[in-house]
Parts: C-alpha cells; sequence; structure tokens
C-alpha cells in the first residue's frame, strides 16, 4: 500500500506541474479535451503518430506522453512520442506563424530526433523547486531539447531508458 500512496502522490504532483505550466488552467483543460478528442478522432495515438510524422517500413511506436517542451517563446503544450527509430514532438495546438508576404497560416510546432542523432538524454530538477522535473535530449550536433511537465515524470524517463539513449541523472 505504501508503494500505490507514493505512486499516487507522485502522479498529483505531475498533474500539479503540467498545469501549471499552462497559460491558465481553462485554456489547460481546454486543450486537453481538445487533444483527446483528437486522438480519438483519428483513432489513437499510433495514428496521430503516422499523421504527423513520416514512418519508416518496420517503425513502431513504442509511447507517447503528454509534456511540454520548452522554447524561447516559452512551453508548448504537447505529446513526446518515443519510437524504435525517433523521439518527436507534436504541439497539442497549431501555432501561428506569418510568412515572407505576411500571410497567417497555423502549423503544429513539431520536432524530430532520430535515435542515433542522440548523444544523451539528461534527467534534472529546479534547484529552487526539487519537483519540477526536466529531460534535456542533447544531439550530436549540440542541440538541447528540453522536456518538462509530463504527467508521470518517472514512466517518461522509464520508457526513454528502454531506448538506446544514454540517460544520464
Amino acid at each position: 500500500m505504501n508503494k500505490f500512496g507514493e505512486w499516487m502522490d507522485n502522479f498529483a504532483q505531475g498533474i500539479r506541474e503540467h498545469v501549471k505550466l499552462g497559460p491558465k488552467l481553462t485554456e489547460t483543460l481546454k486543450g486537453k479535451l481538445r487533444l483527446g478528442a483528437r486522438i480519438l478522432q483519428v483513432g489513437g495515438l499510433e495514428k496521430v503518430f503516422k499523421q504527423n510524422f513520416s514512418v519508416s517500413n518496420g517503425e513502431k511506436l513504442l509511447k507517447a506522453s503528454q509534456c511540454y517542451l520548452s522554447t524561447t517563446a516559452g512551453p508548448i503544450a504537447g505529446l513526446l512520442f518515443i519510437s524504435t527509430d525517433k523521439v518527436a514532438f507534436c504541439s497539442e495546438r497549431s501555432i501561428k506563424l506569418s510568412s515572407p508576404t505576411g500571410k497567417q497560416f497555423k502549423i503544429h510546432y513539431k520536432v524530430t530526433i532520430p535515435l542515433g542523432k542522440i548523444k544523451r538524454a539528461n534527467e534534472s530538477e529546479n534547484a529552487k523547486k526539487p519537483r519540477q522535473k526536466y529531460v534535456q535530449i542533447v544531439t550530436e550536433d549540440r542541440f538541447e531539447f528540453w522536456f518538462m511537465g509530463f504527467l508521470n515524470h518517472q514512466k517518461a524517463i522509464k520508457n526513454l531508458q528502454r531506448q538506446p539513449l544514454k540517460l544520464h541523472r
């Protein structure tokens, strides 16, 4: 029972951290509902993955986690996919961009990192708020991607550890 209580505490903390990263509680909840509806409409996480990323023959989706990608404009909510070939992120909502001609359009913010290009993945936490945990993925060409606000941080770490990544704590 003690392990279950600890798991529930960690899960509840994950939800609190996940919701805190959003702009407003109501906006975050609306986003989660939209995401859930989109996943159901498309037919599941595997189909969402295949719709948003090019998938090679034999590539399989292993896990998907809700989280935030840290950007210079602030955290972006979305899904982190772990497949047999890549780690990929797709934003929950589309973002507005302007073309050079001034035309506005919306796209989903996407990141694709082939497993072979990942140098390492680091687990870290906020020194002032140790319950705020992060995963940093560093590529061979020294790009850094910071993911945070996982609903279940420990499960996300375990899923990344199962891949041929070098996870450092």
